[in-house]
Parts: C-alpha cells; structure tokens; sequence
C-alpha cells in the first residue's frame, strides 16, 4: 500500500470564496462536528458505486502498491501537487511544541512525496531537522534530488510502514511531531493501526501526530464509478491507486486503540470551483490532532 497518498487535483479548482488553490491543498474552511449531508440525488450516486471489486483483484492491487505509486511519480515528476506553505498555519504545534525560543525541533512527515510539504517548512524554520519517509522509491528519489535538500537538515529514506521498523532510521522517542498529510487514506484500513503503532515508537511522550485526510462524503468519494468500490468508504483509481475516506469516529477508535490521546478531530467544509468546467463542489476533509500519553511520574 502507499504511503504517498497526496490529494490529486482534478482540474483547475479554486476556493468559491477567495483565490486559486489547487484541490485539496487550500486548508482554509468550516470546522465542525458533523461531515456534510448529501444533496439531492447523492445518496443513490453514492449507493450506486457499484459492487465490491473482487478480492483476487484486491490482492492484486495490495501486492502492486508500490509500482503504481512509482508509475503515479514516473508519469508526474514533482510536477503533480503544490508545496503545501499552510501547515504551519493550521497546525501551531509545529511552532508552540518548542519549550523555548530557537529550540532545534525535530519532525517526522510520514508519506513526504516529493517534499511538497518537507521543504516548505525547512525554509520557513531554520531550527527544524525533519526526517521524511515515502513507500515510493522513485519519490525518495526525487526529494533528494531536490536542491532544497540538505542531508544536515533532513533525512529521507523508504520505508512501508505497514512492515519495516521506523526504528532502523529514527531513534525511539526522538520526535517532537509527527505529519501524516494526505497519507492514510492510501493505506489498506486493515493495516492503518500498523502505520499507527510504527510512528508510535518514535514519538516523545506528550507529543502529537498532526493529521489531515479525506472525510467522508467528500466530492471525490461520490465522483468514482461502478467498479471502483473496494469497502466501505474505500475506493480504487484509474491508475492502481486507492483512496480511503475517513469518518471522526472511525479514526478516533484508530488512534485510541493504538494508545493515542484524542486533542482534536473535527471535519473542514468547504466548495471549490472548477472555472474551466463550471462547476462547484463540496469538499469534506478531516483535520485531527492525537497525542501519545506523557510519561507518568
């Protein structure tokens, strides 16, 4: 499964409300509690996604992961997402987890990409060392390649989560926080709690995951067609691969029965325009913060 899952542009979309953005990287919208209600007539499109496709090809799908994630960076080159230069606004735990001013601050983007959100935030913050980790070999690659790159300051390397040993590259209890952006989503539900367990080990005590994904009823969800449906709330693309849409409840018993604290898990509303096809649409989001316990005394 991959660990690159970045949200895809479909088209030239924008905020309704403000300026160009590219589908799924604007964070600005309405937080709240409840995911939207479907309109008219989305319900019976949502219903009528077709059946569950077969498990062989299911298989299929889990053990290709990989190659389709590199055939997706072989075919869009860093090209495909914009850097992301809105986390630090969204997630101040990126700023205020520091206990004093200047403190070096140690980070873990779990599914980096191409670094469209790594190298943004190295040249934001001076005093942070990042370590960035992707299931794709060629998007390692390219993070590397990248003249941003600095091996002084950042340490990217492959690695599934689902199964290698973060701890082969991260020391435990090392990281003041960890971004999973865009990421679980691509990652088979029956092995999200693996990715969870693996971040886990390197996260200090006290510390958060700082997590942003699809929420359910999202326009991308009702858009897929017969065929497509892999599980509830789980979906296939064109291109091999696959995309999981999160409800607050499903990901609140996630990370609590991984160990995690809930701080905040709340959906963002918000509409896009499509200039060029003329449409507006809703998009649903989750936005989540859980923290790993503090040592007890």
């Amino acid at each position: 499964m991959s660990l690159s899952g970045n949200e895809k542009p479909e088209g030239s979309w924008t905020r309704s409300q403000s300026a160009m953005s590219s589908c799924g990287e604007d964070p600005l919208g309405e937080k709240g509690q409840a995911t939207r209600l479907l309109g008219p007539g989305e319900p019976a499109k949502q219903k009528g996604s077709g059946p569950v496709v077969s498990a062989f090809k299911q298989a299929k799908l889990e053990k290709e992961a990989q190659k389709n994630w590199d055939l997706f960076y072989k075919r869009n080159s860093t090209n495909f997402f914009r850097d992301r230069h809105w986390t630090t606004r969204e997630f101040e735990e990126l700023r205020s987890c520091r206990e004093f001013d200047d403190q070096k601050l140690t980070i873990l983007e779990a599914g980096c990409g191409v670094g469209n959100c790594l190298f943004p935030l190295l040249e934001e913050d001076l005093n942070i060392f990042a370590y960035a980790c992707d299931f794709s070999p060629r998007a390692i690659e390219y993070v590397k390649q990248n003249p941003l790159y600095d091996a002084e300051r950042c340490k990217a390397f492959h690695c599934d989560l689902t199964q290698d040993d973060l701890l082969e590259h991260v020391p435990a209890a090392s990281v003041d926080v960890v971004t999973l952006i865009f990421v679980l989503s691509a990652v088979h539900p029956d092995k999200m709690h693996l990715v969870l367990q693996n971040v886990y080990k390197v996260l200090k005590p006290g510390k958060c995951v700082l997590f942003r994904d699809y929420g359910m009823n999202d326009h991308a969800m009702l858009r897929f067609k017969a065929g497509n449906k892999l599980g509830e709330n789980f979906y296939v693309r064109q291109d091999g691969t696959r995309a999981y849409f999160f409800t607050d409840g499903f990901l609140a018993q996630l990370f609590k029965a991984t160990g995690y604290e809930e701080v905040v898990n709340e959906y963002v509303l918000r509409e896009t325009v499509n200039k060029k096809e003329g449409l507006c649409v809703p998009r649903v989001f989750l936005q989540s913060k859980f923290r790993k316990p503090p040592r007890t005394p």
